[in-house]
């Protein structure tokens, strides 16, 4: 798109895939209007989301490891916890951080409208600010409003006893029961948590494992760790209805077996998912297209079947991430920009940040199996692992998904402390075309835990000095660790 003006670009949705997008195309030299409704930009993920769950996490970790400190030599008194410094702390990490956006914004000279816009037409919005109606036409438009979290049939119920992750983040008590309904990461999260905090914590999970998806070796130390530090896990089991009764929630769960439970908990947490926020935007005047779950039908540069509009982001489709929001972001101002883009990852990671962590990249083993895909599995198990020792975390894994005949990595997976911090080699590796002898060969400083990466691809070779294998990806038994 060319011409004499400077391209006029709007943004609906300051989060992660729209402030990205407003600044790079700043860059750029467009003229940029960014349309949000709060102060400053940040979205979902930095008011109530990404940002807040991870400062809380972080004080979970702190307050388990202060028990586990006594298997060390080291007793602390029991914890204090001060919900109100608690709950402030974790609002000045997200003032912080979306202050800083603002002011980026500004230095970028992007025009931030707070309001909620609707289309009128392909070329034109309707912007609602306090009470009145603000026009803003744009040669070029990105979508990037995110998710909502969802609540189907009886998991729809109005009582400030039923939360979202929304309001879970919000800290307003520590109930003493909990019960969180779904295993996938919010869920497992938010019991994190609010475990760590002194609530008695229950999980129900409608599928036979938790983190439907995720391979089940890297979920295994997970579900013994969660096993350990909440009440219970229901797994195979579903909420048929909730009702609040004044002082409690009664729960009725049905198991996949077995007869109808009913509990009765002070407060419940609705985890099972998020959904597409395409809602009341006026999409319907123009010819963008939604697919059947709602979701904005998009082609690789992130354009949709509307010629001027784009969108990028959870609104998307899968993964619903933030930082896969901001990639494609770059694509559709690039695009827009004239210049060839296109959204084609190798490897999106994928990071669940309970204790321990999970990520992984690429192809999950379950995956190929899915696919039909032959590979071959390298597994490094921590205990091998002299830095894991020394941290007393060593029931993480490393493994490497590699393609039969090739041995070309095409994804990895890791459980264990920091597990979202090591996951960036493996995505290097997959966008890379890397091969286990590329990993093997590389040198990685010791002790540490990224070496574990590199010890996966030794033990696919038979080559690992700290652990005993058939090679080929065939574990035997472990050696010493130095």
């Amino acid at each position: 798109m060319t011409s004499e003006r400077p391209i006029r670009l709007a943004v609906i949705g300051a989060g992660p895939g729209g402030y990205p997008a407003a600044f790079l195309a700043a860059e750029y030299g467009m003229d940029v209007t960014l349309i949000d409704p709060e102060e400053h930009p940040g979205g979902v993920c930095l008011y109530r989301g990404c940002i807040p769950s991870k400062a809380l996490l972080h004080v979970a970790r702190l307050l388990r490891e202060s028990h586990e400190a006594a298997a060390w030599g080291i007793r602390f008194g029991e914890p204090e916890i001060d919900l109100d410094a608690l709950r402030d702390w974790k609002d000045r990490v997200v003032g912080r951080l979306v202050a800083g956006l603002g002011t980026l914004a500004r230095q970028r000279k992007v025009e931030h409208i707070r309001g909620l816009a609707r289309f009128r037409d392909a070329q034109t919005l309707h912007v609602r600010r306090d009470g009145e109606l603000v026009e803003v036409g744009f040669d070029a438009a990105i979508v990037a409003t995110g998710s909502l979290p969802l609540a189907p049939g009886p998991l729809r119920v109005e009582s400030p006893r039923v939360m979202d992750s929304t309001a879970a983040l919000e800290l307003r008590d520590v109930p003493k029961t909990l019960l969180v309904v779904g295993g996938g990461y919010i869920g497992l999260e938010m019991a994190t948590v609010y475990s760590a905090l002194g609530s008695e914590v229950t999980v129900v999970e409608m599928t036979s494992g938790l983190l439907p998806g995720a391979d089940r070796d890297l979920v295994a130390p997970l579900s013994r760790r969660v096993e350990d530090g909440v009440a219970e896990v229901l797994l195979d089991t579903r909420v048929t209805s909730m009702e609040d009764v004044g002082d409690a929630v009664r729960v009725r769960l049905q198991p996949a077996t077995g007869d109808e439970q009913e509990r009765m908990v002070e407060k419940v947490l609705v985890a099972v998912g998020r959904a597409p926020n395409t809602a009341d935007l006026g999409l319907e005047h123009t010819g963008v297209r939604l697919d059947a779950r709602g979701f904005i039908e998009v082609n690789a540069q992130r354009r949709t079947a509307e010629p001027s509009i784009y969108a990028v982001g959870d609104v998307a489709g899968q993964p619903m991430l933030a930082h896969k929001a901001t990639h494609e972001a770059r694509v559709a101002v690039e695009a827009i920009a004239g210049r060839p883009s296109a959204f084609a990852p190798a490897a999106i990671p994928a990071v669940v940040y309970t204790d321990p962590e999970i990520a992984w990249c690429g192809l999950t083993e379950l995956g190929a199996r899915e696919q039909g895909i032959e590979v071959e599995v390298a597994k490094f198990p921590w205990t091998a692992s002299g830095r894991a020792t020394t941290l007393g975390r060593t029931e993480g894994v490393t493994k490497l998904i590699l393609e039969r005949g090739t041995e070309r990595v095409l994804g990895v997976g890791i459980v264990g402390t920091n597990a979202g911090e090591l996951i960036a080699e493996g995505v290097l590796a997959v966008e890379m075309g890397a091969r286990a002898t590329d990993v093997q060969l590389a040198i990685h400083a010791h002790p540490t835990l990224a070496e574990t990466v590199m010890e996966s691809a030794e033990v696919f070779f038979g080559q690992s000095p700290h652990y005993a294998s058939r090679g080929r990806g065939g574990p035997a038994s472990r050696g010493p660790i130095a």
